[in-house]
C-alpha cells in the first residue's frame, strides 16, 4: 500500500526484517516462553543485520537511518509472538542507549553505544522503583559523591532485562536536591560489585526478563555520569516521547498479527456447516477492528513523523500511545472470542496475544499518565505535557 511516510527502501527494509522475525525469532517462541529466557545469541544476531543500530550514528556502528527506518521494525518485531521479546528489543535500542548517545561523553558511547549495536552488551533503562512508578521526580535511589566516584544506593522494579543485561540506564537522586532538580543518570555496569537482582514471574511477556535490582553501597565512577548533574529529569521526558512512540508501534504491530491470526483460524473453522468468515456478525466486527487499527496507524505514523522533523510531539506521541495499547487490549480480546474455546488454550496463539497486549496499557507510562498528559497541553496549555 502506498504511503507518504514510507519509501520503497523502507518497504524493503520490513520485508528484510520481517524474514528474519519469521525464520529465526517466531519458530522458536514456544521454546523461548518456555524457558522465559531470550538467547543471548538472538541480540549478536541482530546486530549483524545491523537491527540494533538503526538511528544511531556510523561512527558507532549504526546505519543512520531516519527514524522511519526503525518504525518499519519496530512494527514488525510482533511477528515473533513475543511480547517480552518486542520488550526487550526495543528497551536494548530505543530506550536504554539514547540518553547516552546524545548526552554522555565519547569514553561512554565507545564503552556502551557500540557493543550494544552489535548485540554484544544488552542494556536496561532503570527508573521505576518499589514505591516509585511514573512520578520520576520523587525517585529515591541515591547517588552520594565520594571523591571519583558515586556511591549507590536504592531498588528499582519492573525493569526490563533488568537481571540478564550488562549495563543500566540509571536514575539517581545526586546530592541532597529534592524534586526534578534533584535526578541525574548514570551508566552502571551490571555486574559492579554491590548489585543484585532478582527476577519478576509475569502474567505475560513470559520470554523476557524483568527484574528487581537493588544497590548497596555500589560505586560508580564520575566519569560515567549521563549529561550534567542535575539534569537527568529533563533527559528523561525528552526520550520519554520516542519510548511511547516505540510502544504505540509495537501495539499496533500486535494488534496487526492478532487480526492476521484471526482471519486465518476463522476462514478454517467450520461452525453450522459455515466457515466462521462467513457470519455478519463477526466480519462487521472485524471490520470494525481494522478501521480503528488503521486510524490508530496513522496517528502513530503522524507522531513519529513530528519527532523526526525535531518538532515537539509529547501531544501526539501520547496520544499514540494511549489509542494504540488501548485498543491492542482490545483487539486481542475481540480476537480470543472469536477463537471460542480454543482461544483459550495455550496451543493457540492468540491466547499469548491476549496475555502480552495486557501490559503495554501500563509500560512506558499507564493509560491513565498519557490521559493526564494530554489533558495538561488540552486544558492547562502546557506545551511540554
Amino acid at each position: 500500500m502506498a504511503s507518504i511516510y514510507f519509501s520503497d527502501e523502507h518497504e524493503a527494509f520490513r520485508q528484510v526484517v520481517r524474514r528474519f522475525i519469521v525464520s529465526e525469532v517466531a519458530s522458536h517462541a514456544d521454546e523461548w516462553e518456555a524457558a522465559c529466557a531470550i538467547p543471548r545469541d538472538i541480540f549478536t544476531r541482530m546486530g549483524e543485520q545491523g537491527f540494533l543500530g538503526i538511528t544511531i550514528p556510523e561512527a558507532y556502528g549504526g546505519t543512520e537511518a531516519d527514524l522511519f527506518f526503525g518504525i518499519a521494525f519496530l512494527e514488525e518485531l510482533p511477528r515473533s509472538m513475543m511480547g517480552g521479546f518486542c520488550a526487550a528489543v526495543s528497551v536494548q535500542q530505543f530506550m536504554a542507549t539514547p540518553h547516552i548517545l546524545c548526552h554522555g561523553s565519547e569514553e561512554l558511547k565507545q564503552r556502551y553505544v557500540a557493543p550494544s549495536v552489535k548485540g554484544e552488551k544488552i542494556g536496561a533503562l532503570a527508573i521505576s522503583e518499589p514505591d516509585i512508578g511514573s512520578d520520576v521526580a520523587a525517585l529515591r535511589t541515591s547517588a552520594i559523591r565520594d571523591g571519583d566516584h558515586f556511591v549507590v544506593n536504592g531498588a528499582k522494579t519492573f525493569i526490563t532485562n533488568g537481571a540478564t543485561g550488562d549495563f543500566y540506564t540509571l536514575a539517581v537522586r545526586t546530592g541532597k536536591v529534592a524534586g526534578a532538580a534533584g535526578v541525574s543518570l548514570l551508566a552502571v555496569d551490571a555486574d559492579s560489585p554491590g548489585i543484585t537482582t532478582r527476577s519478576i514471574d509475569k502474567m505475560g511477556w513470559h520470554a523476557s526478563d524483568t527484574a528487581e535490582i537493588t544497590f548497596e553501597d555500589v560505586r560508580v565512577p564520575v566519569s560515567h555520569l549521563i549529561g550534567q548533574e542535575g539534569r537527568g529529569f529533563a533527559m528523561l521526558m525528552e526520550a520519554f516521547q520516542l519510548e511511547r512512540l516505540a510502544a504505540a508501534t509495537i501495539a499496533v504491530g500486535s494488534a496487526q498479527v492478532a487480526l492476521e491470526t484471526t482471519l486465518s483460524y476463522m476462514k478454517s473453522r467450520e461452525v453450522f456447516g459455515n466457515k466462521l468468515s462467513s457470519y455478519q456478525a463477526l466480519r462487521h466486527r472485524l471490520a470494525d477492528l481494522e478501521a480503528e487499527l488503521e486510524a490508530a496507524r496513522q496517528l502513530t505514523y503522524h507522531a513519529a513523523w513530528l519527532l523526526q522533523q525535531g518538532q515537539p510531539a509529547a501531544r501526539e506521541s501520547s496520544m499514540a500511545k494511549l489509542v494504540t495499547t488501548e485498543l491492542g487490549k482490545r483487539v486481542a480480546d475481540e480476537c480470543l472470542q472469536f477463537h471460542g474455546g480454543y482461544g483459550y488454550m495455550e496451543e493457540f496463539p492468540i491466547a499469548r496475544l491476549y496475555r502480552d497486549a495486557r501490559a503495554a496499557t501500563i509500560t512506558a507510562g499507564t493509560s491513565e499518565i498519557m490521559r493526564e498528559i494530554i489533558s495538561r497541553i488540552l486544558i492547562d496549555n502546557r506545551g511540554d505535557g
